[in-house]
């Protein structure tokens, strides 16, 4: 007997720590000033077109990727004629990256392991965040709280990546921007509307030894903590930046994610932290770079058997100079950025 879940290796985590709430960079150090900067609103509203898109071809084959950014303007409207028209004469889309879980009878007790969504978000033995915090942090991480307002069940008793994650959502909400992911589900309203088959792309996980949930709370904690600090930092200097990429994409302005992809590397310690924390549960912490593999062989796949795919890819992944699209390239195929490349 086997048991199947299968869920976006991201929201897969953000659903085990956030809960009903919804959805590795070294520790900063912690600021004496507990001021944060009051962010300035978005300015892109409406309809926008969104980037360009990459090319990637060998031999007549072709494949279209739009890479893709969250956060983005809360009020910003997507739509894309380019992006139409390749999703329409594709014969196939490949799906966000995925993780499926398979866990057999012997390992399904063992799953039982793995915290609740309510008891992944409080420190071990019930320990105050006051109690697992410097008190300098503490302080800074108590006046960020009143001022954004960050309060929910339990909170006295929260996780520091937890105090971390829900620092940075409040933080996007005050600055008009928005983490839900509205571009993929278009993107796969406009699959269904041109009838182009979809293709789920899956690594399979098997578990066969999840670890204890607290022993693995324990290991992270350290790191945990940094990422609170890191995020306070983001909040009170940086989150204009994301600001700035949020409208850099909605008006497809590569360069200028060119230009700030650097900027924000720390912004992701949140989401890097609870990747860890479960990838060290499953004992599987190369689970982001085995996803990434399997992506790579759909898409050399898909570029075999159809004339056209079509696909979407977080936009730092296509900007990076070792990610997937670069390491297409390295196999022989052409790619060609939005600027030079025309649907």
């Amino acid at each position: 007997m086997e048991h199947m879940i299968r869920a976006s290796w991201l929201l897969l985590l953000l659903c085990i720590l956030a809960g009903p709430m919804r959805a590795q960079t070294a520790a900063a150090p912690a600021h004496a000033s507990t001021a944060a900067v009051t962010l300035a609103p978005v300015s892109v509203t409406g309809v926008q077109l969104g980037p360009g898109l990459w090319k990637v071809s060998r031999e007549g084959h072709v494949l279209w990727v739009l890479g893709t950014l969250t956060p983005l303007p809360e009020h910003m409207k997507w739509r894309s004629a380019p992006v139409e028209k390749a999703l329409a004469q594709s014969q196939e889309l490949l799906e966000v990256p995925a993780a499926r879980l398979r866990l057999d009878t012997s390992a399904f007790g063992k799953l039982l392991l793995l915290p609740s969504a309510y008891d992944a978000r409080r420190n071990p033995d019930d320990a105050t965040l006051q109690q697992s915090l410097p008190s300098q942090t503490y302080a800074r991480w108590q006046a960020m709280q009143d001022q954004y307002g960050v309060h929910g069940w339990g909170s006295a008793h929260w996780r520091p990546i937890v105090a971390a994650f829900e620092l940075y959502k409040a933080a996007l909400a005050k600055g008009g921007l928005t983490d839900a992911d509205e571009v993929a589900h278009a993107i796969e309203k406009l699959a269904r509307r041109h009838g182009v088959k979809r293709t789920p792309v899956e690594y399979e996980i098997v578990v066969a030894h999840p670890r204890d949930a607290d022993e693995t709370i324990r290991e992270t904690q350290q790191q945990d903590i940094g990422c609170l600090q890191e995020t306070m930092d983001m909040v009170a200097h940086g989150v204009d930046v994301l600001a700035v990429r949020a409208n850099a994409w909605s008006s497809g302005d590569v360069a200028a994610l060119r230009g700030t992809s650097q900027e924000v590397a720390r912004e992701a310690c949140v989401v890097a932290a609870m990747n860890a924390d479960f990838a060290r549960q499953l004992d599987m912490r190369d689970l982001p770079a085995r996803i990434d593999a399997t992506w790579l062989y759909a898409a050399e796949q898909a570029l075999a058997r159809n004339a056209t795919t079509f696909a979407t890819l977080p936009m730092d992944k296509l900007l990076s100079p070792d990610g997937p699209l670069a390491r297409l390239e390295a196999e022989g195929y052409v790619v060609q950025p939005p600027d030079e490349a025309d649907p």
